[in-house]
């Protein structure tokens, strides 16, 4: 694998995403525990989850035991995991290969 500063670029915003999606399960979770506030829509966080973010709502689903009665949240979110994994790839491969051409 070579390394350039757009995988780098990638893996930044990567990262960035994936802690976002985690802090928003942990601010679900504290609105959850609380009656009468308005929450974050299981909607919005398959968003965050299709875009990148699928491992940062995966790790937020158990580190604050949140949305893992949901089969939906259990089938879905892994396998938008693998959906960003190989998204990712083809975004390294499409970057790799303007340099060889």
């Amino acid at each position: 694998m070579i390394i350039n500063n757009d995988l780098i670029y990638f893996l930044i915003v990567l990262f960035v995403i994936n802690f976002v999606a985690f802090i928003i399960m942990l601010i679900d979770k504290n609105k959850a525990v609380k009656a009468n506030t308005e929450r974050i829509s299981e909607g919005t966080l398959f968003f965050m989850a299709s875009a990148f973010g699928a491992i940062g709502v995966y790790l937020g689903m158990f580190v604050f035991k949140h949305k893992t009665r949901k089969w939906y949240f259990l089938i879905g979110i892994p396998l938008l995991i693998i959906q960003n994994i190989a998204s990712f790839y083809l975004l390294y491969l499409v970057s790799l290969s303007s340099y060889f051409h």
